[in-house]
């Protein structure tokens, strides 16, 4: 035993430990009732040698460009919770702009028009007010967008969205496990 096992475990070594199980949950190394079983301890873990104990009997998980096998959907990820092999998508950045500027899009397309029929209605070209509207907001909105992408935010919500994604599909698989079957 070395000094590490004996050391007191974070939070965030349970939750790498914790994604570790739910590959080896999707790659079938581990029935439900054990999954649920480990999640919990890995949980209630103390030290490292406690979460150490979780991953025994589970193969190292290896980068798909390192492995000889075939890769798996989704990304691989490693013990201490990174990604080890993003899976790279074009749409992430575009998704996250749109994110960002459809918001400002809609509101400026509903002051201009605003502006628009109070011009016409009033028969005169009306101060163009929607530049105080616009202007200001999309001048933060530059900087959101320039500070975000050098940050590789798009990137960072793609990996938050997925992680959800599959928290949610585990939510479901362990509910419709627990349900009984129905007979007729």
């Amino acid at each position: 035993m070395d000094g590490r096992d004996g050391m007191r475990a974070a939070d965030s070594d349970r939750s790498a430990v914790a994604d570790r199980l739910r590959v080896a949950l999707d790659e079938g190394r581990l029935d439900l009732h054990e999954y649920d079983e480990r999640l919990q301890r890995a949980y209630a873990a103390r030290t490292y040698a406690d979460l150490e104990a979780l991953l025994t009997d589970l193969p190292p998980v290896t980068p798909a460009q390192r492995s000889g096998l075939a890769p798996v959907a989704g990304s691989t990820v490693s013990l201490l919770g990174d990604q080890l092999d993003p899976a790279p998508s074009r749409g992430v950045t575009a998704r996250w702009m749109a994110e960002v500027w459809f918001p400002y899009l809609r509101v400026i397309a509903i002051v201009v028009t605003i502006w628009a029929v109070t011009s016409v209605l009033s028969q005169d070209l009306l101060y163009f007010w929607p530049a105080w509207v616009a202007g200001p907001w999309g001048a933060v909105l530059v900087v959101r967008t320039v500070s975000g992408l050098a940050a590789k935010e798009p990137q960072r919500q793609a990996v938050k969205r997925q992680r959800r994604r599959e928290r949610k599909q585990a939510k479901r698989a362990l509910k419709s496990d627990d349900q009984p079957p129905t007979t007729p």
